[in-house]
């Protein structure tokens, strides 16, 4: 069985969720270490104001997949050139890190203990609503006294973390160069629409739909990064051959630093959004605007699924998880099938 014929069948799910108007569109794609390919696509990039169809070539705003396509890759480049260590504090490229305490916990956090989600800080805070000059809230961020608690998965720690990128490398992390296929600034004309936005009054279409991002500057490590299915294909295919991060870096991102965690990303556990059937070299992300991409080594397999789930509005029900869930068993089954 190929991988034409498997995505026919594993799209299934998908093309029930558009046929129930539970989520507007979707696009599937799959992809082998050697490089064997395929995209199914169906449903509308958008539906309000005007209803467009979605392709192969529609670009998805890939909100939280931006942590671990950009941050947790261009941070590992960083190592790999040098000019960072992963248990380096965040202090030594960002030295005014709650500079009007010394003894802050702040200051003790490492590029490891953020990209694992191991750090004190919260989930996220509506920085948004504080005002949008970039600058003003960049320099909140980093002086905000933080509450403490436990370890969850943070927008913070990757807003940091993009501060730091931009402090290494000097330039703002909209002007980051980026793979084909990837942008922070697309054409409004070829994405998706995500949400009918109350703040901003207006459908989302070509700008982030996360709102501390777009106060941000529209980039920022957490989120702000734009695809299609084909990037994030061609992304996936080069952590499972090798030839997108060193081998030392790619054994980081498959390593747990917790116990759902790796550097970046989330590690295969039971109940997970890739499905039950992932072996346990698999590692995945997804992102509140309907995305996800889930790499299985073992297999030497990954699959991503970009949805617009939030257009018009995040108030609903779509059933993203056991859409995700289904479709991860599917492309699972039928691909263990032709094996």
């Amino acid at each position: 069985m190929v991988l034409t014929e498997i995505i026919e069948q594993a799209f299934a799910p998908s093309a029930t969720s558009i046929e129930s108007g539970s989520i507007p569109g979707a696009v599937l794609g799959l992809i082998t270490a050697s490089g064997e390919r395929a995209v199914q696509w169906a449903g509308a990039a958008q539906i309000e104001p005007d209803r467009e169809s979605v392709s192969r070539e529609t670009w998805f705003d890939l909100a939280s997949l931006t942590k671990v396509i950009f941050t947790t890759t261009r941070v590992l480049q960083l190592v790999e050139e040098g000019r960072i260590a992963l248990d380096d504090p965040l202090v030594t490229v960002i030295p005014d890190l709650r500079q009007y305490d010394m003894n802050a916990a702040e200051r003790r956090l490492t590029f490891r203990q953020c990209l694992a989600h191991q750090t004190h800080l919260p989930a996220v805070e509506p920085l948004y609503t504080y005002g949008q000059d970039p600058n003003t809230l960049r320099a909140f961020i980093l002086q905000r006294v933080w509450q403490p608690g436990p370890p969850v998965y943070s927008d913070i720690n990757y807003m940091l973390l993009g501060i730091a990128i931009e402090r290494i490398t000097g330039q703002a992390l909209i002007d980051q160069p980026l793979p084909e296929r990837f942008s922070f600034r697309p054409d409004p004309k070829l994405c998706a629409a995500t949400e009918r936005d109350t703040w901003r009054g207006r459908v989302i279409r070509g700008e982030v739909h996360d709102e501390n991002a777009f106060a941000l500057g529209g980039a920022s490590g957490h989120a702000g990064l734009f695809g299609t299915i084909d990037g994030v294909l061609d992304f996936a295919r080069s952590l499972l051959d090798g030839t997108g991060l060193s081998p030392d870096s790619i054994k980081v991102i498959r390593t747990r630093e917790s116990e759902r965690r790796t550097v970046g990303w989330e590690g295969f556990y039971p109940g997970w959004h890739g499905g039950d059937s992932c072996s346990a070299d698999t590692i995945g992300h997804t992102g509140f605007t309907g995305t996800g991409l889930w790499i299985d080594f073992e297999r030497g397999l990954a699959w991503s699924l970009l949805t617009n789930r939030v257009h018009p509005s995040r108030h609903k029900d779509s059933g993203i998880l056991p859409l995700r869930r289904a479709t991860g068993e599917e492309v699972i089954a039928l691909f263990d099938r032709r094996a």
